[in-house]
């Protein structure tokens, strides 16, 4: 009876293991299976590629292998030469500007700018050569592009001027009102404004912007005439006949102005 027991003792650890064993078996089966498996579908996956390539190929494709592109770096050197080149040429520009010679100082800037597109000072210069030259819708295109990166009060103003002569004159109110906004106290300002107002039919804006003008402007008639239209055209004529007689003492010998003060007097 005794050595029964010792041999049944055995035989159960030894079961155990024997489960253990094949456990571990299985699970490396499953899993070096799905390997494989993954294995196989990853090269059916490149054969396919491999032969529609190769078709691709025999219909006469062409396959264009991705090259990467890297932005060429300056050299200082020809940086120098570059703006160097752009300084002289802006000189000659300047030079055939004072001689009137227009054609040859827009060549000139033009070139200037070929070389350097972000030379600002130059497309300033040719932007004022068009509004100079009378070709305003170039300069307000120039001057558009300008203050796209450079918030400059001549530019807001010369923009308005553009605007003025090609009978933008709603557009005009809103550039000089920029160029007014950042120079409130110059009185250049607030009568471009002023005229443009009126140009614009604006009459109620333009009184008072004209009144702040001549106030600084104490001897400019052409402003005092272009007032005392606004406030006739609102009605205020006891005003429009003020700014007459204001008129007269500067200029006596005006016929013109003394008729309009005689019919106000009578109104």
């Amino acid at each position: 009876m005794p050595p029964r027991a010792s041999n049944a003792s055995l035989l159960c650890p030894l079961v155990y293991v024997l489960v253990l064993f094949g456990s571990l078996l299985g699970i490396c089966l499953i899993l070096g299976g799905r390997v494989v498996m993954r294995h196989h579908f990853v090269r059916r996956f490149v054969r396919g590629i491999r032969q529609r390539t190769d078709l691709a190929e025999e219909r006469g494709a062409v396959i264009l292998e991705e090259t990467k592109i890297e932005k060429p770096r300056k050299n200082p050197r020809v940086s120098a030469i570059e703006m160097q080149q752009v300084r002289s040429l802006t000189r000659e520009a300047e030079k055939a500007l004072a001689q009137m010679k227009f054609d040859d100082a827009e060549r000139l800037f033009i070139q200037a700018l070929t070389i350097n597109p972000e030379a600002f000072d130059v497309q300033a210069q040719l932007a004022k050569l068009y509004l100079l030259t009378d070709r305003d819708h170039k300069a307000e295109a120039m001057y558009r592009q300008l203050l796209q990166r450079h918030d400059d009060i001549s530019y807001h103003a010369n923009l308005g001027l553009a605007y003025y002569r090609q009978g933008k004159y709603v557009e005009s109110c809103f550039a000089y009102q920029e160029a007014l906004n950042r120079d409130p106290k110059a009185p250049e300002r607030s009568a471009a404004l002023g005229r443009a107002c009126i140009a614009a039919q604006r009459y109620e804006e333009a009184a008072p912007l004209l009144d702040k003008a001549i106030a600084r402007l104490s001897r400019d008639t052409a402003l005092m005439h272009l007032l005392a239209e606004c406030y006739l055209q609102l009605g205020h004529t006891d005003r429009a006949e003020e700014v007459y007689r204001r008129i007269n003492k500067l200029e006596p010998y005006d016929e013109s102005v003394k008729k309009k003060i005689s019919a106000l007097a009578k109104a």
